[in-house]
């Protein structure tokens, strides 16, 4: 990364200074090196001078001036540096170097963008964790989108990821889907029922209801206890979760059942442990746990009254017993209404002698679907909200994956279903993916005029001298970082961010400039610079799970 190659750089001019007694090693590591907002500044800057200056009691700008009588010595990669404002150093990189990006992407191709820098850290990534007691909605589309980006990512820098789905099977939540199903099931039949107040509604519970009445018919009819309904409805509402999970592409190394943690004795375990260290007691009843010790307002119950351990509980032991697996590194990605249990999770997890600070959590927002501004309600054939199945089939994979990354996590998202369905440049996800097909197809248009790319080394890349060409150049040779600071802060939504933004350059300038031009020197340099952003479109896509058509 050119990036690096300018820290490293300015690294060794710091040394020299502090070998020359021109300042102290006091600022060692303190400065930094970033893109400035506007491009008459440079392509870098940097505060060395400005952090050296505070910390040895200098002058910023005459700091700044002997880091640009050095700067001036390495030719090879700065082509000049300017003393700005305060104290600001300036970095205008040569265009060889620029151009010099071209070699590297083609000779990574498909590696392009990819990095160690995980160093083989092993990260559970536990998303989607929806409760089988419905089909998936657009919200839990959005997390299982969502934390298999974030999981893409991290394996692509360098990590060891395992991707986990909690299997909640147990609770109250469990009971009820068992009863709403043995409701339907004896409504069917044509028998007095009770359908429980906050039962399931959906359809989906009826038509599991009918698949038992045409396999058991009325033997069940007198059966009091939940369990054969319950497990009925489990199958096959989680075989018609990892269904449209497929149609998405998203696969699991593991599934995690809250009920072993019951079964192994875990909970109760967790309980035990609080207890000796001082940190639950009981109350009213109640066991709780002492979380004003870790800075709670207040203490949290973790078992009920009725004896029946409340949320956090099991997650609390499912933290540890993540850690004992022995994962370094815990990301989960949850929805808006886990918000509240996640500082009484982490205080668990310390409690319990582990660092919280391995734990990552991503909250998501909540979609909401429009069509032309106006708030839409799809078809409640199989729930009482909106299937992700009902979005796929309207929009298609490609489309809702692309839409639910345009926006951090944290923020809401508006899915308009109208712009979705479009074939046109409003569309940001055709946008993309065609500049990927446009690219693909300047070969093909190549090898029917009998022109065909030449050997790299052979090409005069400095013929790539336009504006625009820097330009794209810049953000090619961005994107290896840009790849690494995704993954590294969780954050999928800057890879669309940066496909769209690319796009936007690629096809400005294709409108503008031919590629195939009447001067045979410049058509191979502009074949090249295609290829280069082909294949980092085509990585970028890929990344995310998204595809990478090349014909439209």
């Amino acid at each position: 990364m050119i990036k690096t190659r300018v820290k490293e750089l300015l690294d060794t001019c710091f040394a020299q200074g502090v070998a020359k007694g021109l300042w102290s090693g006091a600022g060692a590591g303190a400065y930094g090196v970033e893109v400035p907002k506007h491009e008459a500044h440079g392509d870098f800057s940097t505060n060395m001078a400005m952090v050296i200056a505070g910390l040895d009691k200098l002058k910023p700008r005459e700091v700044a001036a002997r880091l640009q009588e050095m700067l001036a010595a390495e030719p090879a990669l700065v082509m000049k540096a300017e003393v700005a404002g305060p104290g600001f150093v300036n970095l205008f990189i040569r265009d060889e170097v620029w151009q010099a990006v071209l070699t590297t992407i083609c000779d990574q191709q498909e590696r392009y963008g990819l990095s160690s820098v995980g160093n083989g850290r092993r990260v559970l990534v536990e998303f989607v964790s929806a409760n089988p007691t419905g089909p998936l909605s657009v919200g839990h589309g959005r997390q299982a989108i969502l934390g298999d980006a974030i999981a893409r990512l991290l394996a692509a820098t360098g990590h060891e990821v395992t991707r986990e789905y909690y299997y909640n099977d147990a609770g109250r939540q469990m009971r009820v889907l068992g009863e709403s199903t043995r409701a339907r099931y004896l409504e069917l039949l044509g028998l007095p029922f009770q359908f429980p107040e906050d039962g399931y509604q959906g359809e989906y519970i009826r038509e599991i209801a009918a698949e038992l009445v045409a396999e058991a018919g009325d033997s069940l009819k007198a059966c009091a206890d939940v369990t054969p309904f319950k497990e009925k409805a489990d199958k096959v509402i989680f075989a018609n979760i990892v269904a449209t999970l497929e149609r998405l592409a998203i696969h699991f190394d593991s599934y995690y059942n809250e009920h072993t943690l019951y079964e192994n004795g875990l909970v109760d375990d967790v309980v035990a442990s609080l207890r000796a260290k001082g940190l639950a007691y009981d109350q009213d009843g109640a066991v709780w746990f002492k979380t004003t010790d870790f800075g709670m307002d207040q203490d949290r119950v973790i078992i009920k009254s009725t004896g029946e351990p409340t949320y956090r509980l099991p997650d609390i032991a499912y933290h540890r017993e993540k850690f004992r697996r022995g994962f370094d590194w815990l990301v989960d990605i949850f929805g808006s209404d886990h918000i509240g249990t996640v500082p009484d999770v982490l205080a668990g997890v310390s409690a319990l002698g582990y660092d919280p600070s391995r734990v990552s959590v991503v909250i998501h927002q909540f979609v909401t679907l429009t069509r032309d501004g106006k708030l839409v309600k799809m078809s409640t054939r199989k729930a009482t909200f909106v299937t992700v199945d009902e979005l796929l089939d309207e929009v298609g994979p490609d489309v809702v994956r692309f839409f639910f990354l345009t926006r951090k996590a944290d923020s809401q998202l508006e899915f308009d279903l109208a712009l979705a369905a479009r074939e046109s440049q409003e569309n940001p996800v055709f946008y993309v993916q065609y500049a990927n097909a446009r690219l693909a197809s300047i070969d093909r248009q190549a090898a029917a005029k009998g022109v065909a790319r030449q050997p790299l080394a052979q090409v005069a890349l400095a013929r790539l001298s336009q504006p625009a060409e820097r330009t794209m150049l810049k953000s090619l040779a961005a994107f290896p970082g840009l790849v690494e600071g995704a993954a590294l802060d969780l954050e999928p939504h800057r890879i669309i961010f940066f496909l769209i933004d690319l796009a936007g350059q690629f096809h400005s300038y294709y409108n503008q400039h031919k590629v195939l031009s009447d001067d045979p020197e410049l058509t191979q340099a502009r074949l090249w610079l295609a290829e280069g952003l082909r294949l980092v479109f085509s990585n970028g896509l890929q990344l995310v799970g998204l595809s990478a058509p090349e014909n439209m």
